[in-house]
């Protein structure tokens, strides 16, 4: 675990809690997948079309902020969102 990884991970889980109706249920899982990190968004169901957002564009923003943290540590970051 690169030293930027638990800020990227609580940056995530911050912006994702002001996002949906259920902060309770949002959680995140780091895995790594071909020289990656990869941080698994999860939330309830009923919350996945506010953090996918209009066309994609929160999800977008999203990983966006996810790969420029990772770049700041130089480590590949990248972001799925997951339904419970």
């Amino acid at each position: 675990m690169s030293p930027g990884e638990p800020l990227m991970e609580g940056m995530l889980k911050f912006l994702a809690k002001g996002l949906v109706d259920k902060p309770d249920e949002v959680r995140i899982v780091r895995t790594e997948r071909d020289g990656a990190v990869v941080f698994q968004l999860y939330v309830a169901p009923e919350d996945v079309g506010k953090v996918i957002g209009r066309q994609g564009r929160v999800v977008r923003a999203l990983r966006t902020l996810v790969r420029a943290a990772g770049g700041r540590v130089n480590q590949r970051a990248l972001l799925e969102v997951v339904d419970e």
